[in-house]
């Protein structure tokens, strides 16, 4: 391979921030719609993953990119070897759908399949493949700064993009946590842009004190949630399999920086939903906003619909189980608050992937 001139832009793209009408009336409230589903990838993954890439291609010439991932990760290590013009090698548990082999293969990655989840993939890429490479280059699906860096940018975006709609307060910011990139970049760019909270100063976008700061829900699904087992527990916890259908979110252990966030944040709130729900999230958002994600980010979608989102939030709103904090807000009041839900996207999905995770659940 020659050498190439990278370009950021051609990694990952600023996506919109669109207002939805359609789940502001789900919701009760406002939210707006941060599309990374419209990365070149087609997950939020182009843009942490695009970034660490392209810091690469600043000091070398020659690279053979090695990437391990559920899918999505080794998508956009994909996309982005592609447009680098650049050799890549993903390797991806047996989980992995044969979609997404595919999809990167399409692109001319080298896809090799191993383990029965993302962590034995990632050992067999790095002990068997990537140690033997001298050219070779480690790109990790979550557990990078430069990751973290490119995933930031999300808020930097949304905060200038609310503007024209008015909204220069926003009082929560919705995601999932699969390893916790996404999960990383978005509490660091709330402390750049907000400030005030976790060993920050003030921020960009007013406020500067804890109480300014907007609540930052990270979802998960039960079966994929190491986060809030974590959380739990009040250490890092690794869980023994991963058993939810949302594999994309199928890290058995999030990154220690992702932990450390939930001890040290607390506007940072871990939220599981069921696959049931996720399914249901997915399902919904393809009637309401005539678009199709997979069950990973269905799941954080799913908050809007089954009521999390305002009891997390809004406070109150009891049900069994699941407590809301402070004094629950009125309608009136509940309606005045800005969400940003980040569309993560994801490209493990079909019309009839979801129709059977409709049938198998029941979601109507």
């Amino acid at each position: 391979m020659g050498s190439c001139d990278p370009e950021p832009k051609k990694l990952y793209i600023e996506t919109p921030c669109i207002p939805s009408e359609a789940l502001s009336r789900a919701a009760g409230c406002n939210i707006f719609l941060k599309l990374e589903n419209l990365q070149p990838s087609g997950s939020f993954k182009s843009r942490g993953i695009g970034h660490l890439m392209y810091q690469e291609m600043l000091t070398k010439k020659n690279v053979h990119f090695y990437c391990s991932s559920g899918g999505n990760a080794g998508l956009a290590t994909a996309t982005g070897a592609a447009v680098l013009s650049q050799p890549c090698t993903i390797v991806v548990p047996m989980t992995t759908s044969e979609l997404m082999i595919n999809k990167m293969r399409l692109l001319g990655a080298q896809v090799h399949q191993f383990g029965t989840h993302w962590a034995l993939a990632d050992e067999h890429l790095r002990t068997q493949l990537l140690a033997r490479d001298p050219s070779g280059v480690y790109v990790p699906p979550f557990d990078h700064p430069d990751i973290w860096a490119g995933a930031s940018t999300i808020v930097t975006e949304l905060v200038s993009q609310l503007k024209p709609f008015g909204v220069s307060r926003v009082d929560a910011v919705v995601c999932n946590c699969g390893g916790g990139g996404l999960l990383n970049g978005i509490m660091e760019g709330v402390e750049k842009n907000f400030g005030g909270g976790a060993g920050a100063g003030k921020g960009e976008a007013g406020g500067g004190g804890e109480e300014d700061m907007p609540k930052v829900l990270a979802v998960e699904t039960v079966g994929a949630d190491s986060l809030n087992a974590s959380v739990r527990a009040g250490a890092l916890v690794t869980l023994p399999a991963i058993t939810s259908i949302a594999t994309s979110l199928g890290a058995p252990r999030v990154a220690e920086r992702t932990f450390r966030w939930a001890q040290e944040a607390p506007y940072l709130e871990s939220v599981v939903v069921t696959d049931a729900e996720a399914v249901m999230g997915s399902v919904r958002f393809a009637d309401d906003a005539r678009m199709l994600v997979e069950v990973a980010c269905g799941a954080t979608i799913a908050t809007i619909y089954n009521g999390d989102l305002r009891r997390v939030v809004g406070g109150g709103n009891k049900e069994e189980g699941k407590e809301g904090g402070g004094r629950a807000l009125s309608d009136e009041e509940w309606s005045r608050k800005n969400v940003v839900v980040i569309v993560c996207g994801g490209s493990n999905v079909t019309l009839e992937m979801l129709r059977a995770y409709q049938e198998k659940y029941g979601v109507k």
